[in-house]
């Protein structure tokens, strides 16, 4: 349900040559339901400065530090005031500037992976909980029409009983890496553990594979098997990842994450197999998705007809023939988190079958992903139980 206003937004991050910011404000506005009104966006003040210039915002509502911002938001009047904050900084910083907007009395979009550690993420699920805030992670490929479509073949028992997944995500783009001379430099961010965390590849794309399988088939895992690998000289974190699974329930499962698959460009797929049949579905391929059976012909299901489910015909903006991708998958997260924070903000109840985005408690799932498939290949790639947090 909507409000008779837009939603006010706030960034943190994001600014001149940041490539998600951008992305993010794409989405917030594609469905004209919310309005970018203040922002930090830089740990440089001037940075920040010259980024809300670039965005056309009152200079009054560009903030040097975004603990200002917090505290300033909070004692503009009700009506003046940012609803939310979206959180697109690196993820070293997202604990400390969720909590500071959480404690402010915002609600909050927040860039995946949730955190810098699972004990943080852990630290602010409860943050989250005792605020009643709304919270939403971008995990921006839940938002795809045909994932969704994916999601529902399951929950309806389409494919029987799910006995093996397989989820990858290669990407080559960090393959030149290996031409150039080993001087030990850190030249990307996410290889960098002060600022990433205890891994690169599988931190960064890993968890939107797990994330991935998680929402189509709600399987959780039992227990990982991984062996991560750093091919580039000088990198202390990993670059590649391979991961056998075991669900809970019986099923099995590969996941496998690269930067370094040489001409792959953001080849996330996913395959789940059930005694009834399969289904596959390609992030590159958005506007399809497969359907296979032992004893017939494949299908090809596509986006925007009325033969889909009501979740994906909900998140479709145009007709059939008119193919639709990423930013309007990101933006079905926002426009669900809207609807959320509308809701909130209206004193409305949820809905009965609650919101359709990603949560915190997805986010902690994904930080215990992380932490457990390092731990595993720490030990020699050994079988390691998933913890329940």
């Amino acid at each position: 349900m909507k409000l008779n206003r837009k939603l006010r937004m706030g960034m943190v991050g994001g600014g001149r040559g940041a490539f998600i910011g951008s992305v993010h404000r794409m989405a917030a506005r594609l469905d004209g339901e919310i309005e970018l009104v203040a922002g930090c966006f830089s740990s440089d003040p001037a940075k920040s400065k010259a980024s809300g210039a670039d965005l056309f915002l009152d200079p009054a509502r560009v903030y040097p530090s975004y603990e200002e911002m917090a505290r300033r938001e909070a004692a503009l009047p009700a009506d003046q005031r940012i609803d939310f904050v979206a959180i697109v900084t690196r993820n070293n910083t997202h604990f400390a500037v969720a909590q500071a907007f959480l404690q402010a009395g915002f609600h909050v979009v927040c860039d995946k992976p949730l955190c810098f550690t699972l004990k943080e993420a852990k630290q602010l699920r409860a943050l989250v909980r005792k605020s009643g805030r709304v919270f939403a992670l971008t995990h921006n490929y839940t938002g795809y029409p045909m994932v969704k479509e994916a999601r529902d073949w399951v929950r309806s028992g389409k494919l029987g009983r799910i006995l093996k997944v397989v989820a990858e995500y290669p990407q080559g783009y960090a393959i030149t890496a290996l031409e150039q001379a080993a001087d030990g430099a850190i030249s990307n961010w996410r290889m960098d553990p002060a600022v990433a965390g205890v891994s690169n590849c599988m931190g960064d794309i890993g968890t939107h594979a797990h994330n991935l399988v998680r929402y189509v088939t709600g399987l959780e895992i039992e227990e990982v098997c991984a062996e991560l690998s750093t091919f580039i000289p000088g990198r202390p974190l990993d670059d590649d990842g391979n991961c056998l699974i075991r669900f809970a329930g019986g099923a099995r499962g590969i996941l496998y994450a690269s930067q370094v698959s040489s001409g792959e460009e953001n080849n996330l797929n996913l395959r789940v197999f059930g005694t009834q049949g399969s289904l596959q579905w390609f992030q590159e391929n958005p506007n399809e998705l497969l359907w296979k059976k032992a004893d017939a012909p494949q299908q090809v299901h596509r986006r925007g007809n009325r033969y889909l489910g009501a979740a994906a015909q909900g998140a479709t903006r145009t007709p059939f023939a008119h193919p639709e991708g990423f930013i309007e998958a990101f933006a079905n997260v926002y426009r669900a988190a809207a609807t959320a924070i509308a809701d909130a903000v209206a004193g409305r109840k949820p809905p009965k079958g609650g919101y359709d985005y990603p949560t915190i408690d997805d986010g902690v799932a994904g930080m215990t992903f992380i932490e457990t498939v390092v731990k595993s290949s720490k030990a020699g790639a050994r079988w390691v139980k998933f913890p329940r947090v």
